[in-house]
């Protein structure tokens, strides 16, 4: 049953108010900031009044005065007289409770409501953005207390409003900085801070995260103002703050710095690097051991550092936490309410997707394949129905079967994939495969095909001559009545090419029980309608011997039923592939692990005050949390990735083959990625300044709208902040982010000649296009397409467990004798579908609470009004966008995504409900 634990997602227990060693910590902060020059910008008022705000929560009236006294706290500021110039201000907080709690939270819930009404509250503190020119430290008013915790413990909403009343000195300038100090026992979730009363208008703080007790640590939280500092521009008051935040973050000071070698507390908030030296588990026996990626022999990017002990077998391999168990991400990337209830309302349909599979496959081994296509259609109509035969035998070895098989017909049931919705044998035609390479869940591989043969780049004394074995004579029948050169001349021959990265595998691959494979090359005509046609396929395995026949093997469009069923199973070991190579290195390596660098970098680089720090929020959110996950249960030793596809055991170093012979930041963009294949030449006449060779290219021409929108919104952005080159090169925090993300973050590549300067405004707008073109819609165009076009294993195997026949091979007299029973034979069997398929249904799922391009529902994320009017062009831009998507999708004339059977193309439609639907472009990795 160990499969089940690893084969689908589910929440992961958080860390509601754990226990934590108490540590001491000494004065808040005790050193003065230099003056500062004012910001260029003047003061901003709030984009949207408190009321506004507050309107939407529904609460109990707060009483005027709280019940009970608090006791002073031990380091409470002692109190001062007031000056006789002073004046109200209020502190509206809004706490997010969890919709749902178990019997032992709402008991700690009760308790803390008791124990505020005797005095151990929650006290607040505003900080000014001025210093007090007799104490040179930042002006501060007293601890205030929130009121209302004990009289709105029964309130039933999810957001509950409590409010801290302050007398400020006329003096005290602007508050640019809220602590908060939870004397609760549990911790706390703060949405946001208003603070109002003040001449300059109210002053929003968005939180959005947990406040710790003082018994896991006892220093105050710090939130700041919603308005932008570059470094340069920081109030004097928020100077020391501002770099005491950074310094606690990088786990330099706090309660963190005092077991900086030490294993991370899930309440922690620390943002460190390490290797990827936990996906195997050398403890448990050599074959569940793995290489740890990242380093001279295995390049890779550096995940998030967990601090957990080495393992006792191998002083390089840090020990696994096994999912369910949590393992650690800074505490506010934790999956919220939402999130969880996704994955949770999915977990009992993975279960019985898993389970009866297991069952089935472990009381009759005969039945763990196909027999035939109409027990895959099964799956879709009726679930996995059991013979009346085996029936008996499972209700006498496991008499709780019988419940499971009456009461959950329509969770063993899986839903139909969109890709045989509209035409249940789209999938055998030829057209339909050669259109999936431009509009499919991997569109990115398809490259103009710029010479002739194609050429290896690997080393020929290992892997034989680095010539393809396609000749001319094996495709002129099929250019429509051109020469190859003239095909080439005029941009008509396109190729998959999958030779160069499966091969240096292929000897260990094949070597596995129940895989092979191939290093596969492709070749596809452009038809004069600008579809594309396959017109050859080239198999390829390493030369046992001078001349082998077997190492090089060309099939080309049928002509006869045998050749009909040989070419079917070419382009079943094209899809696997094109699967391997799609999940290992253009999903998971191109927008999971090499942006996990740049996101724990900013955490530690940029104060939630910098401009670019708050551009890049929203594009952050959850990954570092799903990143964790894969590890455990996905791209782990024997774990899910392993077990479905083709390459097993090596496809992580698959992965780092990839990284090391391909990656390069340079041509992550969509624009330089599109010219890197050759699939689009610059044309400043153009829309987009490119044009495509392939006009009818759904992925690319529906990218290009977003990316130009995306595009536009960095370089406004970028412009409201930075005025000049100097500005770029000037801004410490700015430049160490990008330092350390390339230097410490990308560390194997960090010398590389090709990584983009940041000198100017140009270059930073360009950077963080690209950064967040791949985290939403490359993401997008990635992922949630794989059950709705990859839930049909005959259309897209994602392994393969047999090789193509040669003729007087026994095989290919079972071939000849009984074509489909040995087609479904060489796909996966029916556990390694139903477990594939099951990871992939959760993988394609929108949640409820997901944000999608464009949006932001936190309405006051900064109070730069410039900043604000750009989003809103942004947002409208992408409105604009998904409707040009419609209409395209309605234009009978762009045969690849719309005509008889064809599905259209929505992958780049920006919005989304939740649920699987094959669309919506989330602004962030968040599964």
């Amino acid at each position: 049953m160990e499969l089940l634990a690893r084969s689908f997602l589910l929440p992961v227990p958080t860390a509601g108010g754990a226990a934590g060693r108490e540590r001491g910590g000494g004065p808040w902060f005790a050193a003065a900031g230099r003056e500062q020059g004012r910001s260029r910008r003047a003061p901003l008022r709030s984009a949207a009044p408190v009321g506004a705000l507050a309107e939407r929560v529904v609460v109990t009236p707060a009483p005027a005065e709280r019940a009970g006294a608090a006791p002073p706290e031990e380091d409470e500021e002692e109190p001062s007289r007031q000056h006789p110039r002073s004046f109200p201000a209020r502190a509206v907080v809004t706490v997010r409770r969890r919709r749902k709690e178990d019997a032992k939270r709402r008991v700690a819930e009760q308790l803390d409501a008791y124990a505020d009404r005797l005095g151990r509250s929650v006290l607040l503190e505003l900080v000014s953005t001025e210093i007090d020119p007799r104490k040179g430290v930042p002006k501060r008013s007293k601890r205030s207390a929130l009121t209302g915790w004990y009289e709105k413990k029964d309130v039933k909403s999810e957001r509950v409003v409590y409010t801290a009343e302050f007398t400020v000195d006329a003096s005290f300038g602007d508050p640019g900085a809220v602590t908060v100090l939870n004397r609760h026992q549990r911790e706390f979730f703060v949405e946001s801070i208003v603070v109002e009363g003040f001449p300059s208008g109210p002053a929003h703080f968005t939180c959005n995260s947990w406040v710790q007790p003082t018994r896991v640590d006892r220093n105050p939280r710090v939130f700041f103002t919603n308005r932008p500092y570059l470094p340069h521009e920081t109030p004097p008051g928020l100077l020391e703050l501002r770099r005491h935040e950074l310094s606690v973050l990088r786990g330099e000071e706090g309660i963190a710095a005092a077991d900086a070698a030490g294993e991370r507390r899930l309440t922690d908030r620390v943002w460190e690097y390490d290797v990827y030296n936990d996906l195997g588990n050398p403890d448990k026996g050599a074959e569940f051991a793995r290489p740890v990626l990242g380093g001279h022999q295995l390049p890779y990017p550096r995940r998030m550092r967990t601090g957990r002990p080495k393992t006792f077998t191998d002083e390089r391999a840090e020990s696994r936490v096994e999912y369910p168990e949590p393992t650690y991400v800074s505490r506010d990337e934790e999956f919220e309410e939402g999130k969880n209830e996704m994955l949770s309302e999915g977990a009992l349909k993975a279960l019985l997707h898993n389970f009866m599979p297991l069952l089935v496959s472990s009381v009759s081994p005969d039945i763990r394949d196909f027999a035939g296509f109409h027990d895959v259609d099964n799956l879709f109509k009726e679930g996995l129905r059991l013979k009346q035969a085996l029936q008996d035998q499972l209700f006498q070895k496991i008499p709780f079967v019988r419940k499971i098989q009456e009461n959950s017909e329509g969770l063993l049931r899986y839903d139909t994939p969109d890709i045989i919705k509209k035409d249940k044998f789209a999938w055998l035609r030829d057209d339909e495969f050669a259109r999936q390479a431009l509009a499919g869940i991997n569109p990115v591989n398809i490259e103009r095909l710029q010479a002739f043969p194609p050429v290896s780049k690997l080393d020929p004394a290992v892997y034989g001559p680095p010539e393809s074995a396609i000749t001319e004579e094996h495709i002129i029948g099929q250019l429509d009545g051109m020469s190859v050169a003239e095909a080439l001349e005029g941009n008509r021959i396109y190729m998959l090419d999958y030779h160069d990265i499966f091969m240096p595998f292929l000897d260990r691959i094949n070597a596995l029980d129940g895989r092979k494979a191939y290093g596969t090359r492709t070749l596809f005509f452009l038809t004069a309608a600008g579809t594309l046609k396959p017109i050859a396929i080239e198999l390829c395995l390493p030369p046992m011997t001078d001349g082998c026949r077997r190492a090089k093997r060309v099939f080309t469009p049928p002509a006869d039923a045998t050749s009909n069923w040989l070419w079917q199973l070419a382009k079943a070991h094209v899809c696997s592939n094109d699967a391997g190579v799609h999940q290992l290195i253009n999903h998971w390596l191109r927008t999971h692990a090499c942006m996990e660098p740049f996101i724990i970098s900013a955490h530690r680089q940029l104060s939630a005050m910098h401009p670019i720090f708050k551009l890049l929020k929203p594009h952050m959110r959850y990954t570092l949390k799903i990143n964790a996950l894969a590890r455990q249960i996905l791209i782990n030793g024997d774990g899910v990735i392993e077990s479905g596809f083709t390459p097993g055991r090596y496809c992580m170093e698959m992965s780092a083959f990839a990284y090391r012979e391909i990656w390069r930041l340079d041509q992550e963009g969509l624009p330089a990625d599109l010219i890197r294949r050759g699939m689009a030449v610059e044309d400043p006449s153009k829309p987009h300044g490119l044009r495509l060779l392939i006009e009818d290219y759904p992925y690319a021409t529906d990218g290009l709208l977003l990316w130009s929108a995306i595009e536009r919104w960095c370089g406004a952005y970028v412009a409201t902040y930075y005025p000049s080159d100097d500005s770029v090169l000037g801004d410490a925090e700015l430049q160490s982010w990008y330092a350390e993300a390339v230097h410490t973050g990308h560390a194997d590549k960090r010398d590389a000649p090709w990584w983009p300067r940041l000198s100017t405004p140009a270059d930073l707008a360009s950077l963080l296009t690209t950064l967040l073109w791949l985290t939403s819609a490359q993401h997008a165009a990635l992922n949630f397409g794989q059950y709705p076009l990859g839930g049909y294993i005959p259309n897209r195997p994602p392994l393969m467990r047999r090789l193509v026949p040669c003729e007087g091979d026994p095989e290919h007299a079972h071939l000849v004798a009984d074509p489909h029973r040995f087609f479904l034979s060489a796909l996966p069997s029916l556990t390694q579908t139903t477990t594939f398929m099951t990871v992939i249904d959760t993988l394609s799922t929108h949640s409820a609470d997901e944000q999608y391009l464009g949006e932001r529902p936190d309405e006051a994320w900064t109070a730069d009004p410039a900043a604000l009017a750009a989003a809103r062009e942004f947002a409208d831009e992408v409105r604009r966008a998904e409707e040009e998507i419609e209409r395209r999708n309605a234009d009978a004339g762009r045969r690849n995504r719309c005509g008889a059977g064809v599905l259209p193309y929505e992958l780049m439609a920006p919005t989304s409900g939740p649920g699987i639907t094959c669309r919506g472009v989330p602004n962030s990795v968040t599964i």
